[in-house]
C-alpha cells in the first residue's frame, strides 16, 4: 500500500501544481500524522491518504466561491479526493472514510474516529501558530488542552509551542 500512498502524494502535488504553499502544508500535516500513528490507534492507509488530501478542496472552493473557508473546503474536497482515490485503486471503504474525514476536517464533533482525531491533531500541529497568538504561555496551554484530541497530539504541541517543554 506504500506504493499507493506515494501515488496519492504525487497526485496531490500534480493537482496543486505550482502552489508550493498548499503542497508544503499537506506534506507537513502528513509528517505529523505519521508521527501520531506511531502512538495512536489508526488505519495507516486511511490516515495517510486523508492527511495528503485533507485540503484538496481549496482549489475548487477558491475557483467557485473566491474563498478558501473551511466549510467550502469540506464541501468541495470529497468529490476531488474520491475521483483521485478511485483512479488509484483504493477500496471503497477506505475512500468513503477518507472523504468523510475531509468533509469534516474543520468541524470537530461531526466525526469521532481514531483516524479523524489523528488528522485533526496533525492539521492543528501545523496551523496552531498561524491561527493564534501564542505569546501568553498560560493561554497556549489552555488552547492545547482544548483543541487537541489525542494525548500524543497534546504532547507534540507542548514541545512545539511551549518553551522548555512546559506541560499542560
Amino acid at each position: 500500500m506504500e506504493e499507493n500512498l506515494e501515488q496519492v502524494k504525487q497526485a496531490m502535488m500534480a493537482y496543486f501544481g505550482a502552489d508550493q504553499r498548499r503542497i508544503s502544508h499537506a506534506l507537513r500535516v502528513t509528517g505529523f500524522a505519521e508521527v501520531l500513528l506511531c502512538k495512536e490507534p489508526g488505519v495507516r492507509d486511511v490516515v495517510m491518504a486523508a492527511a495528503l488530501l485533507h485540503d484538496i478542496g481549496i482549489r475548487e472552493a477558491e475557483r467557485k466561491f473566491g474563498s478558501s473557508a473551511g466549510n467550502l473546503q469540506e464541501q468541495e474536497g470529497p468529490p476531488v479526493a474520491r475521483e483521485m482515490l478511485l483512479s488509484l485503486g483504493f477500496s471503497l471503504p477506505v475512500i468513503d472514510e477518507v472523504c468523510q474525514i475531509i468533509a469534516s476536517h474543520h468541524s470537530p464533533g461531526e466525526v469521532d474516529t481514531d483516524n479523524f482525531r489523528i488528522i485533526w491533531d496533525a492539521d492543528w500541529l501545523v496551523n496552531l501558530g498561524d491561527e493564534f497568538s501564542l505569546t501568553d504561555q498560560e493561554k497556549t496551554r489552555e488552547l492545547i488542552q482544548r483543541i487537541f484530541l489525542t494525548e500524543t497530539g497534546r504532547s507534540l504541541a507542548q514541545r512545539e509551542y511551549l518553551p522548555c517543554g512546559a506541560t499542560v
